[in-house]
C-alpha cells in the first residue's frame, strides 16, 4: 500500500511537470525558438503554445522591440591624422528571430564591431573640420552599411547617432582659439559698419539740415528784401505825396551832418558842393522868417552897412544866422573828435 501511494504520488509530479512543459505562454512582442532533439522546430509567436515535453525544448527568447545600444568612445585617425573619440548609439530591432539565433553567435557585439570598423572607414575619409560638421552625413552613411550588413541577421538597423566628437586637448585649444578670432573679427566688422552707418546717417542729416537752412536764409532774405523795398516805396509815395520843397531838404540834409562825424575812423572829409547849396537855401529861409517877424526892412541892412568898423582886436561877435549856427556846431563837433 505505501508503494502504490509513491508510485502515485510519482505520476502526479511528472504529469504536472509535463503539462508545465507542454504550455508555453509567450509575452508580447517576444519569440522564442523550439528545438526538438537539437534541431530548430519552429517559432513561437506571443500567446499560448503547446509543446511536446521532454522532446521540444525552448532555445531562445528574444526581445522584438527596439533596442537601444550605446558603445563606448572608439578611437578614429580622420585624413589629417588627428585621433578624435567618436561615441555611438545604435537603435536596432530584432526582425527575425531564427536568423537571428543561427546566423550570427552574438548580434550585439557583432554590430558594434561592425560600427567601429564602419566608422573608422568613413571618418578616414574626413578631415576633422569636416568631421566635425557633418555628423548627419556619417549617420546616414553608418547607417546604411549597417542596415545592409546586419540584413542577413535578422536584424534592422533603424538609427546611429554619434553622441560625442572628442578632438584632442591640443586641438581643442587650437579651435577655441580660432572661434574666439572669428567672433573678435566679426564683432569689429560689425562695429565699423555701424560706425560708417552712423556717420553716413550723421552726414545725411547735416546736409539736409544746412539744406534747409540756407533755402530759410534765403526766404528770409528775400523777405527782408521785399520788406525793405516796400518801406522804401512807402517812404517814397509819402515823400512824393507831400511835394517837399528845396527848403526842407536842405535843412534835412544839414541835419545829417553831425551823424555822418560820429564814425571813429573818418579822418578825412570829402564835403560835396550841395552842402553850399543846402546852407544857402536854408540861410535864406531863415533869414526870410526873420525879417517877417522883426520888422526889419532894407533899411536896417543900410544902416548896419553906416555903422564905423571896429578898431578894438578883441573877438567878433559870433553871427546868430541858423546856417552859420549849424556849420560852428559842425565844426565844433570835429574839432572835439580831433583832439580826442
Amino acid at each position: 500500500m505505501p508503494s502504490v501511494i509513491i508510485v502515485l504520488v510519482i505520476l502526479v509530479v511528472l504529469v504536472f511537470i509535463a503539462l508545465i512543459k507542454t504550455i508555453q505562454v509567450i509575452p508580447q512582442a517576444s519569440a522564442a525558438i523550439v528545438e526538438r532533439f537539437g534541431r530548430y522546430t519552429r517559432t513561437l509567436n506571443a500567446g499560448l503554445n503547446i509543446v511536446v515535453p521532454f522532446i521540444d525544448t525552448i532555445r531562445n527568447r528574444i526581445d522584438l522591440r527596439e533596442q537601444v545600444v550605446p558603445f563606448p568612445p572608439q578611437p578614429v585617425i580622420t585624413q589629417d591624422n588627428l585621433v578624435v573619440n567618436i561615441d555611438t548609439v545604435i537603435y536596432y530591432q530584432v526582425t527575425d528571430a531564427r536568423a537571428a539565433t543561427y546566423e550570427v553567435a552574438s548580434y550585439i557585439q557583432a554590430i558594434e564591431q561592425l560600427t567601429v570598423t564602419t566608422l573608422r572607414n568613413i571618418i578616414g575619409g574626413m578631415d576633422l573640420e569636416r568631421t566635425l560638421t557633418s555628423r548627419e552625413e556619417i549617420n546616414a552613411a553608418l547607417r546604411g552599411v549597417l542596415d545592409e550588413a546586419t540584413g542577413k541577421w535578422g536584424i534592422r538597423v533603424n538609427r546611429v547617432e554619434l553622441k560625442a566628437i572628442e578632438p584632442p586637448t591640443s586641438i581643442q585649444d587650437s579651435m577655441e582659439k580660432q572661434m574666439r578670432a572669428d567672433r573678435d573679427k566679426r564683432a569689429a566688422i560689425l562695429t565699423a559698419e555701424g560706425i560708417r552707418q552712423s556717420q553716413i546717417l550723421t552726414a545725411e542729416g547735416e546736409k539736409q539740415s544746412a539744406i534747409l537752412r540756407a533755402e530759410g536764409e534765403a526766404k528770409a532774405a528775400a523777405l527782408r528784401a521785399e520788406g525793405e523795398a516796400q518801406a522804401v516805396r512807402t517812404v517814397f509815395e509819402a515823400i512824393h505825396a507831400g511835394d517837399p520843397d528845396q527848403k526842407l531838404l536842405s535843412y534835412q540834409y544839414l541835419q545829417m551832418l553831425p551823424k555822418i562825424a560820429e564814425g571813429d575812423a573818418n579822418k578825412l572829409w570829402i564835403v560835396p558842393s550841395e552842402i553850399g547849396d543846402a546852407l544857402k537855401g536854408l540861410s535864406g529861409a531863415f533869414g526870410n522868417l526873420g525879417n517877417g517877424a522883426s520888422g526889419f526892412d532894407t533899411s536896417s541892412k543900410e544902416r548896419r552897412r553906416q555903422d564905423p568898423p571896429r578898431t578894438d582886436r578883441g573877438p567878433a561877435p559870433r553871427s546868430t544866422h541858423p546856417g552859420a549856427l549849424v556849420h560852428d556846431r559842425f565844426i565844433h563837433h570835429r574839432s572835439a573828435r580831433g583832439a580826442q
